[in-house]
């Protein structure tokens, strides 16, 4: 695997300095390594995902808080921190499942976020990613204490959902809720394998143990509804299922984070296996080894 990690940096000095009207295209040449990749799903405005899924920083105004964060993130070294640990990560996983199954080449695109966006600053501690497309990652961060020292690591997870969607068919319209909240228990489970536990994210720690409780006997009874359009709210929550414009079900900010994790847990300590070598496993195999009744 060729891991690709563009100098954003760079492309986002440059953009910033453009005048307004000229900013959108430059928005779109700095992410289209991605464009080719997640073209598989559909027409995708490349934009409009910055601003409404990817919680990137605003084009269509000008903010005196973006160059200096952006030169903060590049005295921390964010890009070469995340090439480090994506290698890593590689590594560990292609060693632990020899042959498999991978993108050729996977381009990782960071993205300076957008400092007024509750679900980026509030509910995720300031970076965040998304990876389950084979061949592209997604990076977001707003530079804090905590989202600089855990971006690397936010790196690992989302490479964890690349290689592992290179091998399990994600079917928008028959996906489940068992498939997603397994993945992102997997993906958890394995930044703690390889770094520690201080360097997961804040999603699976975000429930209280009521609250955990709560959550996995709500998502365990739905497990098996499916269909994209369902799943935000059992993976993050009511709050961001209504900011996309879906139904809440009634489940606390990251709930399925959580409720995977505790899943997964169960199956790693059932099967013996480690997160790594849990890569390609189905969502049934880890659902049944954790107990959890399924019929997908």
């Amino acid at each position: 695997m060729k891991i690709v990690v563009h100098d954003t940096a760079s492309a986002m000095l440059d953009l910033l300095q453009r005048p307004l009207d000229e900013r959108p295209d430059a928005l779109r040449e700095m992410l289209s390594p991605l464009q080719n990749v997640m073209a598989t799903v559909g027409d995708i405005d490349l934009v409009h995902m910055h601003h409404r899924l990817g919680s990137g920083f605003r084009i269509d105004r000008e903010d005196s808080r973006y160059l200096p964060a952006l030169r903060q993130m590049r005295d921390a070294g964010v890009w070469n921190q995340i090439e480090d640990s994506l290698a890593a990560a590689w590594e560990r996983i292609s060693a632990a499942v020899p042959g498999i199954k991978h993108a050729e080449t996977v381009h990782v695109v960071v993205v300076l976020g957008n400092p007024d966006d509750d679900h980026l600053t509030v509910r995720s501690a300031g970076y965040f990613g998304m990876g389950g497309f084979p061949g592209a990652i997604h990076l977001t961060i707003w530079p804090t204490e905590t989202s600089l020292k855990k971006i690397a690591y936010g790196a690992a997870h989302e490479l964890h959902h690349n290689v592992r969607y290179a091998n399990v068919v994600w079917d928008p319209m028959a996906v489940t809720v068992g498939e997603h909240v397994v993945a992102e228990g997997l993906a958890e489970a394995f930044v703690r394998e390889v770094a520690g536990e201080q360097a997961m994210g804040p999603w699976s720690k975000a429930l209280t143990d009521a609250q955990l409780d709560s959550a996995y006997e709500k998502i365990s009874a739905d497990i098996d509804v499916a269909g994209m359009q369902n799943l935000t709210a059992y993976v993050l929550g009511d709050a961001t299922a209504q900011r996309m414009g879906q139904q809440p079900v009634g489940l606390p900010d990251f709930a399925g984070y959580g409720v995977g994790l505790r899943i997964v847990d169960a199956h790693l300590a059932a099967s013996g296996l480690t997160a790594a070598q849990s890569t390609a496993l189905s969502a049934r195999e880890i659902l049944v080894n954790a107990g959890v009744p399924t019929n997908a």
